[in-house]
């Protein structure tokens, strides 16, 4: 695996203040070698959106995981995708935009300097974790593609390669995985594009080499592997509300007060604790997203 401490590539003073060259760095090794990024330490800025709490066990976050592409146990992910290469990799920004782009990893890595966030999250199952994700802000990368005034929604495409994720085939989910936000949430500061998490890039089982990360909603909307962007002027689809409107809102806010038809959303337990814990309305974010959503029903609008 790729190890590159950051003092080895450039002097203590440069480290101080301009972090995020380190991740330009391994990008553009990872790319010129064609080899994972897997393990591979980042540095980022502490970001004062985090949370006190702490965080989930290392072990809990990257061998319990929703990733139906690799398969639909919680287990599945980190055996089955191992060997998922994530090197090329380009993500496509498309739609209603001044100018199309293509962007590789290190141009990816380019776009802001990486943060360290520590979220709170909580699945729809009724599970949740508390993950110190790296990355940068979405509304960064809604600055650099300049989209239209009517571009209102931001839709969002993982990678489905069924040669690499023959799993797939048994997900009972349509694929690829399809997932959007309303343009204000996108440009929400919470909103997240990250490439790491506890100060390593992430593991593919985690969404390597690029995923959202919207803390204030389920964890489904925080859609895995991105391989396409694109502004649209009306409500794209998603998957898991496409298969099951019912089950499974467009907004997805966490919210203990509208109950999944099969469960109750009340109570939620984290990984690593045996006590469940009462679910809090947008998990604990409302200061930060209530106002998003300020004269609808958010009982209907779920």
């Amino acid at each position: 695996m790729l190890q590159l401490p950051y003092s080895s590539i450039t002097p203590k003073s440069v480290y101080l203040t301009r972090r995020r060259f380190f991740a330009r760095s391994i990008a553009a090794a990872g790319l010129a070698s064609g080899i994972s990024f897997a393990n591979t330490k980042l540095s980022a800025v502490k970001s004062p959106l985090s949370t006190t709490e702490k965080p989930t066990p290392y072990q809990d976050v990257t061998t319990y995981n929703n990733y139906y592409e690799f398969g639909t146990g919680k287990d599945d992910p980190a055996r089955n995708a191992k060997n998922f290469r994530t090197i090329p990799w380009t993500v496509s920004i498309e739609g209603a935009v001044q100018k199309p782009l293509v962007l590789d990893l290190d141009a990816l890595f380019k776009i802001a300097p990486l943060e360290e966030r520590i979220y709170r999250h909580r699945c729809v199952e009724a599970w949740s974790i508390v993950v110190p994700w790296i990355g940068f802000p979405l509304s960064a990368l809604i600055k650099l593609a300049n989209p239209l005034s009517s571009a209102k929604y931001v839709a969002f495409q993982s990678l489905y390669d069924p040669k690499q994720m023959p799993e797939g085939r048994f997900a009972g989910i349509p694929l690829p995985y399809v997932e959007g936000l309303r343009m204000d949430e996108a440009k929400n500061p919470l909103a997240l594009l990250s490439v790491g998490l506890y100060g390593e890039v992430l593991p593919n089982q985690n969404g390597a080499p690029i995923r959202l990360v919207v803390p204030w909603k389920y964890g489904f909307k925080s859609i895995k592997s991105i391989v396409k962007i694109r502004f649209v002027e009306k409500q794209p689809p998603s998957t898991w509300n496409s298969l099951s409107s019912r089950e499974y809102g467009f907004y997805s806010n966490v919210n203990p007060e509208v109950d999944h038809p099969r469960w109750s959303q009340a109570k939620e337990r984290r990984l690593g604790e045996l006590a469940k814990r009462p679910t809090v309305k947008f998990n604990g974010y409302a200061d930060q997203v209530a106002g998003l959503y300020a004269g609808m029903d958010l009982r209907k609008n779920f």
